[in-house]
């Protein structure tokens, strides 16, 4: 089986129901497992491209009476003569535009025609003789044009065998306007004289009384909110496509000394390209020549541009403030930091939420429910004697009254324009159902190097055996450290300058490195960093009870909060190396913001119980919920023991060492570079390394959650309550139609307000 992913654009859905039916379609085809969202117009599938292909996927989607285009078409059919840094429109973006066209001219015609309906049939002074003629003839314009979208809609569904919200506003608006027709012309409706009075409930028993205005007004509103619904979801989708079109369009290659000017689809792995200041940077690289600083702001959220030089790695689409640079490029294409964050982001929008899937399952029995309450009130009304007309008047209300659209927005909008904000601040949530499980959260275990604190380390001290003086034990202990690449070995060679070169170099995960220094073994670790075995060549654990002379300048780093490293030279004790990691400056402040939120944070480290819990305080942990000595393999086991305890566990990592922890943590948080690594383990990436943005991701997750339930409890009691109203014959089809159109753009603009969400 050979699995491929397509993102098709839909076209012609009008609710939840028409995307069900086309994921129920797509779904029925052997090897296709697809999942269409209403709110993004769109369908992300997974098939087996040996039984099907495209083209048969926008067929089947075309069978179900929409149309369907590929969203993510190749690079070469987007227009070469753009110019560079043009912001090129997707086929998403065209045709969302000309429905949004079309929706704005029926909106005008239909509102143009039926004010003076509307005006007529309020102000018994504007009824002239046949003034009811007149607004037939304006209301069959407005039924039949301005109603198109919505009885287009009603046809291909009742074609198919189902139906929808727009078989409700069909059903609606078509009995008004017959009936109206029907006592024109057989009743005393269509005399010459008749006069009528504008009423919000509907209690007319007569058989002269019109419903014209409900009809002209009640499409109108739906076109208006229809329309509203459609710029809305553009200006959602809209921090996506601005992420999408963030990179940079071309790209100066250095071949042979010489500048040439190529587009950025042209870039391979191991090209060089210059990047000077003001310009972006073309693809993730690592810089070969040159210093600048680098403006990350648009990726990471964070304002204060990061300083680069040779040896540094950059990301596409960050912008060069200052010195020219040459840079060799790594990641291109799809692989690039920007490309994964744009799939991300689309991917979590494309996606359902576990409370959206519910949604749609109601809404499946939800119409034809509301048509058998719609027969009932009719029913009722005529057995109670009640006259035709206010039991027709009545079933009409129910049927405008109950189309739940506003259900069908309630929850994908939220999460497209919350998802869509968290890009813009370089929070990455992966899918919806994160922002449930922000919900449960009461714990967050912190890892302590690069998240707490800066992950620089530096020497603080250096105390020696009385035979050894320092020079010697630190050139030593940096000879065997410059083959590692933690940052505590960084630390020592950087304090060392110039040393010995070590042969024989081995390396054992959180206890330390061994190597032969100018004939010496030379041993550098923790205290469990014991004397080399020669036969085994491999640090063991022997011999690290006795320190000698040298245990109260241990005791003394630890009890300090520093990070003592015990160096052995030829199985003796040489000396304790002191080396101290920086508290980030905003740490304090994150985790009060986490404390703030409900959460009880724990400090999770390899370092020594002493430096663990001195961070701790610094930073306002409790330390008695302080893992020190914690070795990689071992981090898991302490989040699954606060599981066990019934916590429900957050863990926030680099997601690189933490990996494993953060993928069995209930919520993973990633921070630093957004790596491969950081995106498949987690659950939401922090594209940088302030800790307060784990705070904010929670924080907009929740949010946006909270918008979810609003939006939902809107919806439902809206029906809820206004259904048996209607039912009763308590309100105008007109002042129905009006409340429904609301509800939708309640709705829409509720989830718009998450686009002022603001990280602390």
């Amino acid at each position: 089986m050979s699995t491929t992913h397509i993102d098709l654009g839909v076209t012609g859905m009008t609710c939840t129901s028409c995307s069900s039916r086309v994921e129920r379609k797509l779904n029925k085809v052997e090897g296709v497992t697809a999942t269409v969202n209403y709110a993004t117009e769109s369908a992300s599938v997974e098939y087996d491209s040996t039984l099907t292909g495209p083209v048969d996927l926008i067929k089947v989607i075309q069978g179900a009476g929409y149309d369907a285009y590929d969203a993510n078409p190749p690079a070469a059919d987007t227009d070469p003569n753009a110019p560079a840094g043009s912001s090129a429109q997707t086929p998403a973006d065209i045709a969302r535009e000309e429905e949004a066209a079309n929706l704005k001219r029926l909106t005008i015609m239909s509102s143009v025609l039926s004010l003076p309906i509307m005006a007529m049939s309020m102000i018994p002074a504007l009824q002239f003789d046949y003034w009811q003629w007149v607004s037939a003839i304006l209301a069959t314009i407005v039924f039949i044009n301005g109603g198109a979208p919505f009885h287009k809609a009603t046809w291909t569904n009742i074609n198919h065998g189902s139906f929808t919200m727009d078989t409700l506003i069909t059903m609606g608006t078509s009995a008004a306007y017959f009936w109206s027709l029907y006592v024109m012309i057989f009743g005393h409706a269509g005399m010459p004289g008749m006069r009528m009075h504008m009423e919000l409930v509907s209690n007319n028993a007569e058989m002269d009384h019109i419903y014209l205005e409900s009809v002209g007004m009640v499409i109108t509103f739906l076109l208006l909110g229809r329309y509203f619904e459609v710029k809305a979801k553009g200006q959602s989708s809209e921090a996506l496509r601005t992420l999408l079109n963030m990179g940079a369009k071309d790209a100066s290659l250095l071949v042979n000394g010489k500048e040439t000017r190529i587009p950025i689809s042209e870039l391979a792995i191991g090209d060089v390209f210059v990047v000077r200041p003001g310009e972006k940077i073309a693809t993730d690289g690592e810089v070969i020549e040159g210093f600048s600083a680098i403006d990350e702001s648009m990726l990471t959220g964070e304002s204060v541009p990061v300083e680069v030089q040779e040896g540094s790695r950059v990301t596409g689409a960050s912008i060069n403030t200052s010195g020219k640079l040459v840079v060799r490029a790594t990641r291109v294409g799809s692989d690039t930091t920007l490309a994964q964050m744009a799939k991300l982001v689309t991917e979590a929008q494309a996606s359902k939420a576990p409370v959206q899937r519910l949604v749609d399952r109601i809404a499946q029995v939800f119409v034809p429910a509301v048509i058998v309450i719609a027969l009932a009130t009719l029913v009722a009304h005529l057995m109670l004697s009640q006259g035709v007309a206010p039991a027709f008047v009545a079933a009409v209300a129910v049927l405008i009254i109950a189309c739940p659209c506003a259900m069908g927005l309630a929850t994908p909008t939220a999460i497209l324009v919350g998802t869509g904000r968290g890009a813009q601040l370089g929070l990455l949530i992966k899918g919806p159902e994160i922002l449930e499980s922000t919900k449960k959260v009461d714990t967050i275990v912190l890892d302590k190097t690069g998240t707490v604190t800066t992950g620089v380390m530096s020497v603080s001290e250096v105390v020696t055996a009385e035979s050894l003086d320092e020079s010697t034990v630190i050139s030593y202990a940096a000879a065997v450290e410059a083959g590692s690449e933690h940052p505590i070995a960084k630390a020592i060679v950087n304090h060392a300058g110039e040393h010995p070169a070590a042969t024989a170099f081995q390396s054992q995960a959180g206890i330390g490195v061994t190597g032969t220094v100018d004939g010496h073994r030379v041993a550098v670790g923790r205290r469990r960093a014991g004397r080399m075995d020669v036969s085994r060549k491999a640090v063991s654990s022997a011999g690290d009870a006795n320190l000698g002379t040298l245990t109260d300048a241990f005791t003394s780093a630890e009890e300090s909060g520093g990070t003592p490293i015990v160096v052995r030279i030829d199985d003796d004790i040489a000396g304790v190396i002191t080396v101290r990691d920086t508290i980030k400056d905003t740490s304090a402040a994150a985790i009060a913001q986490l404390q703030e939120l409900g959460l009880t944070p724990y400090l999770l480290t390899g370092d020594n119980e002493g430096a663990a819990r001195a961070v701790a305080r610094e930073v306002g942990i409790d330390p008695a919920n302080v893992f020190a000595g914690v070795m990689p393999d071992e981090k898991v086991s302490k989040v699954i023991e606060l599981q066990e305890a019934g916590k429900t566990v957050a863990m926030v990592g680099d997601g690189v060492n933490d990996a494993a922890a953060l993928a069995q943590a209930d919520l993973g948080l990633a921070m630093g570079a957004g790596t491969d690594v950081a995106i498949e383990a987690s659950d939401i990436t922090l594209m940088n390394s302030d800790l307060r943005s784990a705070a904010s991701a929670i924080r907009l997750s929740r949010k946006t959650f909270s918008t979810i339930k609003g939006n939902l409890f809107w919806a439902f009691a809206y029906n809820v309550i206004l259904i048996p109203v209607a039912a009763a014959g308590f309100l105008n089809p007109l002042f129905a139609g009006l409340a429904m159109a609301f509800s939708s753009v309640f709705v829409v603009g509720n989830s718009l307000r998450l686009r002022a969400f603001q990280a602390e």
